[in-house]
């Protein structure tokens, strides 16, 4: 291998609490254990990356440490003969970004069976701007499909809309034909999550409303829920007899103050989605329809793009909730 530095965000931890951020050359030498060594061109921000770059003990315990639980790029090695050289690959979940250096380095080094092809129909910067917000979002949408939950079926709702894995939802159900009703509380964003695929958007206020009740009106035939709290509480109190949640979030509250009457007397399902460890053929066929029919038909619109250096105000919006749709981060220009 000719690389001997590279750049990448490398996060210390200075003292009690304290940690500092700064773009700074590593060595090869410096990653983590692993069979394959890959050019990262793309990464992306998730949530878990700004908790990570805090030092968030409940992502990353390990300092120095970069961040990045999504990369895409181009094999320079792979000592297993899994991939060639210049195979276009991308790896997400796993362990990426939270103990193993993760895809705010020019450079990663993982175990081969951490990553994938990059699918037919899918460049490297698109694959990104899906990153493991889309992949959770399509993975959610996979197991409302596998439980019955089909277009004709009915609305699907999902909330938190504008944030990554809820704007990746809504215009991934909208690709695959469902009619969508997107929750927000950010009045100035219905124009964009009309934009993203949405039918029709109400308020957070709307949803709760009444949600003290034992159980609602039935309305949704099936809902991606990625707040937790009160919001998951009333979707599943308002799903349709035989209907299907899936909950991959908790920005809202970790915590689920319901009854059993959704699941006794509606049958409701309430599916739980983890994009972490989810089993690689399961990864390969929802990468492949991100490629072809769930791929959203105007990705590039919900998608800002910043280098390693422009990052810092990005991870302080993503923490205050003020992030509307995706960021690519762009590691060819750091």
């Amino acid at each position: 291998m000719d690389v001997v530095t590279f750049r990448a965000l490398v996060v210390e931890k200075t003292g009690d609490r304290q940690f500092l951020r700064s773009v700074r050359e590593k060595s090869i030498e410096d990653l983590s254990a692993g069979d394959l060594v890959v050019q990262v061109h793309y990464s992306s921000l998730n949530y878990k990356d700004a908790l990570s770059a805090t030092g968030h003990p409940g992502v990353t315990r390990q300092f120095p440490h970069t961040p990045g639980i999504d990369a895409a790029g181009e094999v320079v090695s792979c000592t297993n003969g899994a991939f060639d050289p210049g195979d276009k690959v991308l790896v997400t979940g796993h362990d990426l970004g939270m103990e193993t250096d993760g895809g705010f380095g020019q450079y990663i080094r993982v175990p081969s069976n951490w990553a994938i092809k990059l699918p037919v129909g899918l460049t490297l910067r698109e694959a990104m701007a899906l990153g493991t917000a889309g992949f959770t979002a399509a993975l959610s949408v996979l197991k409302l499909e596998r439980n019955g939950v089909k277009p004709e079926s009915g609305d699907v709702v999902v909330t938190g809309a504008t944030g990554g894995v809820g704007s990746m939802a809504v215009s991934i159900l909208a690709a695959a034909g469902y009619r969508v009703v997107a929750v927000t509380g950010k009045e100035d964003r219905h124009e964009f999550l009309m934009k993203c695929g949405a039918a029709e958007v109400v308020s957070r206020d709307q949803i709760v409303a009444g949600a003290e009740k034992a159980l609602l009106p039935e309305r949704w035939a099936g809902a991606v829920e990625v707040s937790g709290g009160a919001l998951l509480s009333a979707v599943l109190k308002s799903t349709r007899y035989g209907g299907t949640v899936t909950c991959c979030g908790m920005v809202g509250s970790p915590e689920l103050p319901v009854n059993v009457y959704p699941f006794i007397l509606r049958g409701v399902s309430l599916v739980g989605i983890d994009s972490v460890n989810c089993p690689t053929e399961t990864r390969r066929e929802i990468w492949q329809r991100l490629a072809a029919q769930w791929k959203p038909a105007r990705l590039e619109e919900l998608v800002a793009e910043q280098t390693l250096s422009g990052l810092e105000p990005a991870i302080q919006a993503m923490l205050d909730g003020s992030i509307t749709g995706r960021v690519v981060v762009n590691l060819l220009e750091s």
